[in-house]
């Protein structure tokens, strides 16, 4: 069984699919991809894409604001909110995608390290683990999770840091998310660090739509294609990809215990 532990539900192309999440579902389930964790980027966009997985078992939710989503003051939430908004949707595993980037957008360092504080607050109030962006902003990151990060712990998703942020972020209790970057021919650091990373600590995503793997690249990425991003981890760790698939499902449970009692 594979998990796709962060995609983008609400932003993928239904018409690819008979315009129907439930046929892209039955699509994943063919595949062997069994649940998937759709992952909300702002407030504003979360309830459309609660709505839309509300009916389905296999697929788990975050809420949370990306660092890019901030523009103004009014786009940061309170703790309060967040934890309220989460107490009042069952579905919701995790906080997040929250954090830091600095890559795209330096002039809202302030906002982002505000609201980066808050999801952190948050998730250590309702015990619940992070979902974190992070981008040339490695330093800051690992402080702020230091500082105001609870024992849930959490995950860098989409990797591409370096195996020295990796080591530091599983030391309070993170775990490093791969997704299909790792296939593609130029990412020769990700590959030596996936190669590195304990087995124990690792998870596997599409971000889809995002960052198609290898066969796959230049086309809108699916959930399905963790298949893909999973069979070439596998052969980067010299094992067989039903023993990754099986590794980086009970990693997910583990880490975000509240899917398994949906």
């Amino acid at each position: 069984m594979f998990i796709d532990s962060h995609c983008h539900l609400d932003k993928l192309d239904l018409s690819l699919h008979q315009n129907s999440l439930a046929s892209l579902i039955e699509n994943c389930e063919a595949r062997g991809v069994k649940r998937i964790l759709s992952v909300c980027v702002g407030l504003d966009e979360f309830d459309n894409m609660y709505q839309m997985i509300k009916p389905f078992d296999q697929v788990d939710a975050s809420l949370g604001i990306h660092p890019l989503h901030l523009k103004t003051q009014d786009d940061v939430a309170s703790v309060d909110t967040l934890v309220e908004l989460i107490k009042q949707h069952p579905k919701v595993v995790a906080i997040g995608e929250t954090g830091l980037d600095y890559y795209y957008d330096e002039t809202t360092k302030a906002l982002q390290a505000q609201s980066f504080v808050n999801h952190l607050q948050a998730g250590a109030k309702l015990d619940l683990p992070l979902i974190i962006h992070t981008r040339q902003a490695r330093q800051d990151t690992l402080d702020l999770i230091a500082a105001h990060g609870g024992e849930a712990g959490g995950v860098l998703h989409c990797f591409t840091e370096s195996l020295e942020m990796a080591k530091k972020a599983m030391e309070f209790n993170y775990s490093i998310s791969i997704s299909g970057i790792v296939t593609f021919k130029n990412s020769h650091e990700l590959k030596e660090v996936v190669r590195q990373l304990p087995l124990d600590k690792l998870l596997i995503e599409t971000d889809a739509p995002y960052l198609a793997p290898v066969p796959f690249r230049g086309k809108q990425n699916q959930p399905k294609y963790v298949v893909e991003v999973a069979q070439y981890i596998a052969d980067l760790k010299g094992i067989k990809v039903e023993q990754l698939a099986e590794i980086t499902s009970d990693n997910y449970y583990r880490l975000f215990n509240k899917a398994a009692s949906n």
